[in-house]
């Protein structure tokens, strides 16, 4: 089997059963394990796919820039952003991530609202920049401009002084045994800070995260409240996380 037939036979298994076992696909093909590793590598170096321990996972689209996401499962965000709507309530101070969903989320809190959302997003502030009663407060520091959000040190230290009754957490991949991944260390560590300083976490998990993966861990499957998804969420993704345990709302 030539090295092109091999990749697309691997995709093609990553498509239809949403994970590669390196050991198993070499059994089927009759190849060596190392034969298959070297084609996930290359694959994973165009983007293709996430290599983890044994094998390989779907890679997020999510991981795109700030404005290429923009375009992408518009609709789904305006369902997961409608659930996350009724989960707020007057009073409570709210963390509100960065990314395309939560701005979303932003666009859409009821106009009667009385609460006070807290942001290491510029465009999650602007968005509320002319919501009525809804008092925003934002965290500075570096800009991490491939999200669009503060990050490093000084966020850092800014959110370990703020506790929060909610805070609604946007990520790049949500799956039953990677967890709750994201692109990129130090936004991972900003949303982990959040996530102490909340009471409740919900997942902003739009469908076409779900069974996917990115290489940094935010924080473990368990350590949230719920994920927050749309009806379009593949429904194999869906009740694998249920199986692991987590509530998952909104899906149809």
């Amino acid at each position: 089997m030539l090295a092109a037939q091999r990749k697309e036979h691997i995709l093609s298994t990553l498509r239809d059963d949403g994970r590669v076992v390196a050991k198993d696909l070499a059994v089927a093909l009759d190849l060596s394990e190392d034969t298959i590793r070297r084609d996930l590598r290359e694959l994973a170096a165009e983007g293709l796919l996430h290599r983890v321990h044994g094998g390989a996972l779907p890679v997020s689209p999510a991981i795109a820039d700030f404005a290429t996401r923009t375009s992408i499962g518009t609709g789904a965000k305006v369902e997961v952003a409608r659930t996350a709507c009724g989960l707020v309530r007057s009073g409570q101070t709210i963390a509100l991530d960065g990314g395309t969903t939560a701005r979303e989320l932003a666009r859409r809190l009821p106009a009667d609202l009385r609460a006070t959302v807290v942001t290491h997003s510029p465009t999650v502030a602007v968005e509320l920049a002319e919501h009525p009663t809804v008092e925003v407060i934002i965290v500075g520091g570096r800009l991490f401009k491939h999200s669009v959000v503060a990050a490093g040190a000084v966020a850092h230290e800014a959110i370990g002084r703020v506790s929060v009754d909610l805070f609604f957490l946007g990520v790049t991949g949500i799956h039953p045994t990677a967890g709750l991944t994201t692109g990129d260390a130090d936004e991972a560590a900003i949303k982990r800070a959040w996530s102490v300083r909340a009471a409740e976490t919900y997942v902003l998990g739009s469908g076409e995260k779900i069974g996917a993966a990115s290489p940094f861990e935010v924080v473990p499957l368990d350590s949230v409240t719920a994920v927050l998804t749309d009806s379009g969420a593949p429904p194999r993704g869906v009740a694998e996380l249920r199986a692991a345990g987590v509530r998952v709302l909104g899906d149809a």
